[in-house]
């Protein structure tokens, strides 16, 4: 059966970067016999323009029946100021994207490329060797709650709140993914909560020291404050493996994104850095179509690709999206 795949470019520099994507995929797909069932919708602002909605019920179930989503960037100032009843995620076509189809486990992969590292504000010595993995949970605490709103006090002062709960079902399902990701790399995860000053953060603490124990023995977990490792990561970012902050194969639809926003201001100038995007599609790959070992040749494509010299401007060079593309897919084919 075809690996069936939406796309969904979102605003400003998305579907530039989404196309990007699409290009190297067709030649990743094709070089292992993929067959890929490709479809394409709206999301957020340019779907609000359209339609007046955020994401429609249509494509909620489109997604629902795809293997995997590409999404590219949503939002921008024109949408940021529009609210529509229900809760926080009616607000936000990606949030109510999450929402429906439970996506609690997002994975963030952060790399230091060799050809990039003199452009990076650290110490070359330092960040050399950094490959980190944080995870980050989508679909509980103050993101999602239900708990929030403005009041008016009597002197005429305003309160606003966001409450941050977790169940520890969430919690434990959460950590589950994170641990299974570090088994599947280096065997080490460093928790982050705030146990010292939230309660939310003691549950946590207990809920992901609780699951390692209990079903990934294997695997190194260290417990750290978020003061702490921000510090400890910016020293030494190469000891990190897998970060799990309180804020395996893949089971179901999952959605793939970079990690940049919309970047309204050069969106339709042609030089988009479409890396993110291309890197993300590598991951659909590798967690949902399990083809490892070509995401891996993609990353290796990129790689080769910035070894050669091609850069787009936020990196210091002069090529466009388009040239930057072909480089990686030139590269991919010559592996």
């Amino acid at each position: 059966m075809a690996f069936k795949v939406l796309a969904l470019g979102g605003d400003g520099i998305g579907p530039e970067v989404v196309e990007a994507s699409l290009k190297v995929l067709e030649v990743a797909a094709q070089s292992i016999g993929l067959a890929v069932d490709l479809s394409q919708d709206l999301l957020h602002g340019a779907c609000w323009e359209k339609y007046g909605t955020f994401i429609r019920p249509k494509t909620l179930e489109k997604a629902r029946n795809a293997d995997a989503l590409l999404v590219g960037a949503a939002g921008g100032p024109r949408w940021d100021h529009i609210v529509i009843d229900g809760g926080p995620e009616e607000q936000d076509g990606l949030m109510k994207l999450r929402h429906e189809l439970d996506v609690f486990a997002c994975i963030r992969h952060a790399r230091a490329w060799d050809a990039l590292i003199e452009r990076t504000p650290f110490k070359p010595a330092r960040v050399r060797g950094a490959d980190v993995v944080v995870m980050r949970e989508l679909c509980g605490g103050a993101m999602f709650t239900q708990s929030r709103g403005v009041e008016s006090k009597a002197d005429g002062s305003r309160r606003a709140y966001d409450l941050n709960e977790y169940g520890s079902d969430e919690i434990a399902r959460f950590a589950r993914v994170g641990l299974e990701v570090a088994r599947r790399r280096k065997g080490r995860v460093v928790s982050v909560d705030k146990s010292n000053v939230f309660i939310a953060g003691k549950l946590w603490r207990e809920m992901v020291e609780d699951v390692a124990k209990s079903e990934f023995s294997d695997v190194e977990l260290t417990h750290l404050f978020a003061d702490n490792a921000a510090y400890q990561l910016c020293c030494q970012p190469a000891t990190f493996d897998v970060i799990l902050p309180g804020k395996g194969s893949v089971q179901g639809t999952a959605i793939y994104e970079p990690v940049h926003g919309s970047a309204p201001d050069i969106a339709g100038q042609g030089i988009a850095n479409p890396v993110g995007m291309i890197l993300s599609m590598a991951m659909m790959l590798e967690y949902s179509a399990g083809a490892k070992e070509c995401a891996k040749k993609i990353e290796l494509a990129v790689d080769a690709a910035l070894n050669a010299g091609f850069a787009t401007k936020d990196i210091g060079g002069t090529h466009g999206t388009v040239e930057m593309t072909d480089a990686i897919i030139l590269h991919f084919q010559s592996l």
